[in-house]
């Protein structure tokens, strides 16, 4: 059999096909879009993404702040139990104290 007469795209004298469906569309110039507009890639985008990041941890970190401040518990958590607001929650916090020196009072006399 020849190499001519085979069927496969590759070996045949049209080897390199472009594809991928062709190069950008034509599109206005003059239209402006705050989401960039077709193919935006701003040069700046890297900058642009860390700021964005640093406000929103910003944003969450004063969320968060302002929540833990608010916090009110009526009942305390027991003690030895992983509790994630024990390390932040002023309440607890001060709870714990004034038990560690009750247990320290009672060992003490």
């Amino acid at each position: 059999m020849s190499s001519s007469n085979c069927a496969h795209p590759f070996d045949s004298a049209q080897a390199h096909i472009t594809m991928g469906g062709g190069g950008k569309v034509p599109y206005p110039k003059h239209v402006w879009s705050p989401a960039g507009g077709w193919y935006a890639q701003p040069a700046n985008w890297k900058a642009n993404t860390a700021v964005l990041g640093v406000v929103f941890g910003g944003i969450v970190g004063a969320i968060f702040m302002l929540s833990a401040r608010l916090e009110h518990r009526d009942k305390m958590p027991e003690p030895g139990r992983f509790f994630p607001s024990r390390y932040w929650s002023k309440q607890i916090i001060e709870h714990e104290r004034k038990q560690k020196e009750l247990q320290e009072k009672g060992q003490g006399a």
